[in-house]
């Protein structure tokens, strides 16, 4: 096979891989919000907790999946993730508590980082000159995939009922998880600091010095990202748990209120893409604040709009720039501290993800909403300025050219 084609083999076994991990992350909790509140007799906050566990677990595992990838590779990597997820997801169908739910979540999130870092990692070192459109295409999938997959969860459920189908989708995510993951090794040569081959394994770009991880945390640049992971990944995950409970607060039916979650998703996937082609062309930060900065005025509107065509609208742009922050970060990494350590200065930025997002955003807004008997309009402010603030901090993420702070 021709490095064009293993390649842009790798890109399709990649996005196949983590299609799977997006569905049952940003789709399953937000269709099955309802059932689980009954079904455990918990609460919104409890429900809320769920995304708490899986970011959680990222932000455990992400560093060390960068590192352990260098040594074993991207195929068995993404394997091993993909029967965690399978196996996981069969054992969710016999969960007797909310305990084990949240364990499954954990799960989850610990399957996530074993595809997501690899496939990131081996898809921009095949095409190191369109590392913003190659990285968006698999973000893409990683978040389009839940607003192909919620509609049929929910068809899924009234139709085979709870257990049967989470067994029918485990037992189908693990044998196109395990089938894609054979084509996503990355290029056999390692990229050289300072140059790296073409998308058709031909040319050189510049890809700037690399920094270790050590010069990478001594930047401004890098803590500037963080806490925009922190604030935006907040504002953003907290919609899925939070858009079917807005639309039937809104007296939406059920099926309408999915709608909402739908939008979200649709343009969570989408902007994965569009973003980080974008991003090749006009900046990495300018696309990356103009859409934080819209998405924070839909959460200051969104309370008070009472149709459904102006929810999901505005839902949609709040998915729009949660999907930038996916779409673009990773190019924005290599643009700022190069190739050779992405994966483990990665994996450190998305433990703001993992230990500060998962406590401020669905986990607070789920407890705020107890307490005020389901007051959205102080919950979607307080996110709205999240995202208001994460638009000014990005524009202060970029290329140290080794201006390292304590220098």
């Amino acid at each position: 096979m021709t490095d064009r084609k293993t390649g842009a083999a790798a890109i399709i076994g990649s996005s196949i891989a983590i299609f799977w991990q997006g569905a049952f992350i940003f789709g399953l909790p937000g269709v099955m919000a309802p059932l689980w509140q009954e079904m455990f007799h918990v609460g919104r906050g409890a429900i809320g907790n769920i995304l708490f566990f899986v970011i959680a677990a990222t932000g455990c595992f992400m560093f060390f999946v960068g590192g352990w990838q260098e040594k074993f590779g991207t195929r068995r990597m993404i394997s091993i993730g993909t029967v965690i997820c399978g196996l996981n997801l069969f054992a969710l169908a016999y969960a007797s508590n909310v305990i084990l739910l949240y364990l499954w979540a954990f799960l989850m999130g610990l399957a996530s980082c074993f595809v997501h870092i690899p496939a990131l990692t081996s898809v921009q070192r095949w095409y190191p000159a369109r590392r913003g459109l190659v990285a968006g295409i698999v973000n893409m999938v990683f978040g389009l995939s839940a607003a192909v997959m919620s509609p049929l969860f929910g068809w899924m459920l009234d139709a085979l009922g709870y257990v049967p189908m989470l067994v029918s989708m485990a037992a189908i995510a693990l044998l196109a998880g395990l089938a894609a993951a054979q084509f996503t090794e990355g290029p056999r040569q390692a990229l050289q600091v300072g140059q790296a081959k073409s998308g058709t394994a031909s040319g050189l770009v510049n890809l700037g010095t690399s920094l270790t991880v050590g010069e990478s945390l001594r930047t401004k640049s890098f803590w500037f990202l963080w806490l925009t992971w922190a604030f935006q990944g907040a504002a953003g995950i907290a919609m899925v748990t939070l858009s079917t409970a807005f639309g039937l607060s809104k007296g939406f039916g059920f099926e309408s209120a999915v709608v909402i979650l739908t939008a979200f998703n649709i343009t969570n996937g989408l902007s994965r893409f569009l973003t980080g082609y974008l991003s090749d062309l006009v900046g990495r930060n300018f696309t990356m604040s103009l859409t934080f900065f819209a998405a924070g005025c839909a959460y200051l509107v969104l309370p008070h709009v009472n149709s459904l065509v102006l929810s999901a609208s505005l839902a949609a742009v709040i998915g729009f720039g949660f999907g930038t922050l996916f779409g673009v970060s990773a190019p924005l990494v290599t643009d700022c501290f190069g190739m050779k350590h992405f994966g483990a200065i990665f994996g450190l930025v998305f433990t703001a993800y993992g230990f500060v997002s998962g406590i401020i955003g669905p986990s607070l807004s789920g407890y705020i909403l107890d307490a005020t008997n389901g007051n959205f309009g102080a919950v979607f402010a307080y996110l709205g300025i999240f995202c208001l603030m994460s638009g000014v901090f990005i524009r202060f993420v970029l290329p140290p050219h080794a201006m390292v702070v304590g220098r």
